[in-house]
């Protein structure tokens, strides 16, 4: 019986304002970090955990963490996992921490970090991967990871049990396929806001003959620079690719349909986070007035009611939850119900340090068990720094290869965890 002993906490960054990559209208200058945690146990693994930061603010997160893991440290994994929805409700209703959020904030992004660690541990100790751990669950103990309170006028258990039954049809036909092609991806490595035209073409030539057919373009600073960026990407990718515009929440709701719409001629498949990611029913306006161009938010929506409202209101054409955003793989599940239900895409955000070995996880758990659809479905791929993770993601032609590796691919190199250790690794000494 696994016992979790402690649990250490590690300020990590990069320093990729040097290159620029992960810029964007709002975000010029990140330096891609990770609030990581280790659940150290008397076992034969240890659960790794992060949470997504761009810097300054890091240490916060990981402060948040080491008061919550008072609540995994000295207990038993079996304990832990045998109620995971009773688990989840216990970190994220702590009766003094909960008043930091609730469910939004630092506190949240903390939660995230150590429900995955748990999440990553209970995996290893199966010897499976996250994706495969929660895909061969029984409806019911997947019903049971969730905690349904503030969604039952929505999806309630009964239907979530409705839901995940019917979706087990055909599962073995749809691992089959994963198994053979993978999961389908978009990139946004090559429309970082901060290249130069000359760079962004070289990018995009690169990713076509790497067989790469969905693409991403940050825009937001000037309507003539972002009607030439996505004039420069369509000359590269040609009309029968999708093309897609990220704004970054830098737009008030009618500028964001003014601008948007002198998008038009590009051919866009949505535009993603066109405003303040907390403004539901200016999404529902902006999504009225841009038509046929899709909407597309959630990397910043806290929590699950955020999710549901924008669901509710007809707000959004695509769901892109961020696998620490969220209150970690709980959090996630009920989202992709909640999504589901709507029968709106879950295209999961995944520009970050540690994202994308998070969400091919979700993604394929949404394949699996939830949706049962690849219709009209990419997850996000960046290329960088995946060289930190002792299990990186695997791509071939724009497709996530299935993880195999047992565990949720969160798991640092202990070099890398040295090394971008803030303020004393290599990273920072110059």
């Amino acid at each position: 019986m696994t016992r979790i002993l402690s649990a250490s906490t590690h300020d990590l960054r990069a320093r990729t304002s040097r290159t620029l990559a992960g810029s964007d209208a709002n975000h010029p200058d990140p330096d891609y970090s990770a609030a990581y945690v280790i659940l150290h146990t008397d076992g034969l693994h240890q659960g790794h955990g992060m949470t997504f930061t761009i810097g300054q603010g890091n240490e916060l997160c990981c402060a948040a963490i080491e008061a919550l893991s008072t609540l995994v440290v000295g207990r038993n994994l079996s304990d832990i996992v045998d109620n995971m929805g009773a688990f989840w409700r216990q970190v994220t209703n702590h009766s003094q921490l909960r008043w930091l959020g609730p469910d939004k904030g630092v506190i949240h992004l903390a939660t995230a970090a150590l429900v995955n660690a748990v999440w990553d541990l209970w995996a290893k100790e199966r010897g499976v991967p996250v994706w495969k751990l929660v895909s061969d669950m029984e409806p019911a103990q997947f019903v049971d990871c969730i905690d349904f309170r503030y969604l039952r006028d929505e999806v309630d258990e009964v239907r979530a049990l409705d839901m995940l039954t019917k979706a087990r049809v055909g599962q073995k036909q749809r691992l089959t396929f994963l198994e053979e092609n993978g999961y389908p991806a978009y990139i946004t490595s090559a429309g970082w806001l901060g290249y130069p035209e000359d760079k962004v073409r070289d990018l995009c030539r690169g990713a076509i003959a790497d067989g790469w057919n969905s693409f991403k373009t940050k825009v937001g600073i000037d309507v003539a620079s972002d009607m030439r960026r996505c004039e420069v990407m369509r000359e590269e990718i040609g009309d029968s690719r999708q093309l897609m515009a990220d704004a970054n929440q830098v737009w008030d709701v009618n500028q964001a349909i003014e601008w948007s719409n002198q998008l038009q001629p590009y051919g866009l498949r949505w535009i993603e986070e066109p405003t303040h990611p907390d403004d539901i029913l200016g999404h529902a306006t902006i999504r009225r007035g841009v038509k046929p161009i899709g909407v597309a938010t959630g990397e910043h929506a806290a929590n699950r009611l955020i999710f549901k409202q924008l669901l509710q209101a007809d707000a959004i054409d695509y769901a892109q939850i961020d696998a620490c955003r969220l209150g970690g793989l709980n959090e996630v599940l009920a989202v992709l119900l909640l999504a589901a239900a709507r029968n709106v895409p879950v295209c999961p955000h995944a520009g970050g340090l540690g994202l994308c070995e998070y969400v091919q996880h979700i993604s394929v758990i949404d394949y699996l068990s939830v949706s049962a659809s690849l219709e009209d479905r990419t997850t996000e791929y960046a290329s960088h720094l995946h060289e930190h993770f002792v299990n990186p993601i695997r791509m071939r032609n724009g497709h996530y290869l299935l993880p195999q590796a047992p565990g949720y691919s969160i798991e640092m190199k202990q070099e890398s965890i040295e090394m971008l250790n803030y303020p004393n690794g290599a990273e920072w000494r110059d």
